[in-house]
């Protein structure tokens, strides 16, 4: 009858290794036995190894061909791993013959207990690099993808998460949103932003931030994208606080923008909700670069737009109470039109509507250093009035500027209306 050699006790945790399909698992047993068989019989050939890794089971066979006791004592050809004398045969059953096969069961414990040792530091080793390789290269497909994890713990720097299979997923706190707020147990759905070895482990980097996190969003939102009737062309995000997103349709039946919005906004919501109440515009893509950075600059109104291709530079002129909007809050709409768009865009008064009595902030360099000029033009103020128009307040949350200084230029600007 056949002794098993069991393995539960020796080698229990092999039963449940995550990530690694039972067919490897058999065959990274049956290599390492056989290294062993090899360090002590000289060869492998004449062993069979039978694995069941469900059971944390392990059978050995030896088999050796019938010879007769003369061959056995005085043949320089007799090999101890290949044959056994006829005598010897009769030991384990009657009716060997000679050149019958015999087939007997090694045990474990026929190798040493060190040995054993030795065998089971080796599987332990070779089953958790595998298991590593397995998830990084599982995860290395899904770059781009989006992953839901559940938050196990949380530092300073970044939090840990687990998915489904007990997998660690690192959310570094540069990849989460500013109003991002988890806490342990909470479900977290993040895009697969980079896999990397580092020391012979997997480490996974997750994003909330990356434009590829909103782009899955859309696609799991609107079936027009999953189905490729409409092209995301670009996104450009502040997260949190503003993306810009620009579609495509190639079918003139469809409007890529009302798709993506859905009825009453019933698409977008779930997308702005997760990611923390952020400002979505969708804009229709076009290759005009004047009817783009007029999109991109949505809600305001342009008057007019002067492009400079060799610069890459847009000079947008707009109604007084337009500038405000097309700057946005903290500046984020027209820096995202310009990543958008790919133009530098400054924006000015349209000089139409301009005060006659008005002076270009220009004229006062004799007495207001050319960069707070700078800054000034830079949030649409290119004129005197435009820039006591602001607030103290409303110039600092725009600009570098100190208060003592915007007070100084506003008293130099001032004074030429006094006169």
């Amino acid at each position: 009858m056949m002794q098993a050699v069991n393995l539960i006790e020796s080698f229990s945790e092999f039963k449940d290794i995550k990530n690694v399909d039972r067919v490897t698992l058999m065959s990274i047993i049956e290599d390492v036995f056989r290294s062993m068989l090899i360090k002590k019989y000289g060869s492998d050939k004449n062993f069979d190894i039978i694995v069941n890794p469900d059971k944390g089971d392990l059978e050995i066979w030896k088999n050796r061909v019938v010879v007769d006791d003369d061959f056995a004592e005085d043949s320089f050809d007799y090999d101890e791993s290949k044959h056994i004398s006829l005598s010897d045969s009769k030991k384990i059953g009657d009716d060997f013959e000679i050149g019958e096969e015999v087939t007997e069961p090694v045990r474990l414990e026929d190798f040493g207990r060190r040995a054993v040792l030795a065998v089971r530091q080796n599987l332990v080793q070779k089953i958790l690099e595998l298991e590593k390789n397995e998830i990084y290269n599982k995860y290395k497909e899904k770059v781009g993808d989006i992953s839901t994890a559940e938050v196990y713990q949380i530092w300073k720097k970044e939090i840990l998460l687990l998915d489904d299979e007990g997998n660690e997923l690192l959310l570094p706190k540069t990849e989460q949103i500013p109003t991002d707020f988890f806490k342990k147990g909470d479900n977290v759905k993040a895009v697969v932003s980079k896999v990397e070895m580092k020391n012979g482990s997997p480490v996974i980097i997750l994003s909330r931030t990356s434009p590829a996190f909103l782009e899955r969003l859309f696609e799991l939102e609107v079936p027009e994208i999953a189905d490729g009737l409409i092209t995301i062309k670009k996104i450009v995000r502040e997260p949190g606080e503003r993306a810009k997103v620009a579609v495509e349709s190639y079918d003139e039946r469809i409007d890529p923008v009302g798709a993506c919005v859905g009825m009453k906004g019933s698409r977008i919501h779930g997308i702005v909700r997760e990611l923390k109440n952020e400002n979505i515009d969708v804009i229709n893509f076009t290759t005009n670069p004047v009817l783009f950075i007029q999109r991109s600059l949505s809600p305001a109104k342009i008057t007019t737009i002067k492009i400079d291709e060799d610069t890459k530079r847009a000079s947008v002129y707009l109604k007084p109470d337009q500038i405000s909007l097309a700057i946005g809050k903290g500046g984020f709409n027209i820096k995202l039109a310009g990543k958008l768009t790919g133009y530098e865009v400054d924006v000015y008064r349209d000089v139409e509507d301009a005060d006659d009595e008005d002076v270009d902030l220009e004229e006062f360099s004799d007495e207001i250093e050319a960069s707070i000029i700078d800054q000034l033009k830079n949030i649409g103020c290119d004129t005197a009035k435009s820039v006591l128009d602001l607030s103290i307040e409303e110039i600092k949350r725009r600009t570098s500027l100190e208060e003592e200084t915007i007070m100084g230029v506003r008293k130099v600007l001032a004074s030429e209306f006094e006169d």
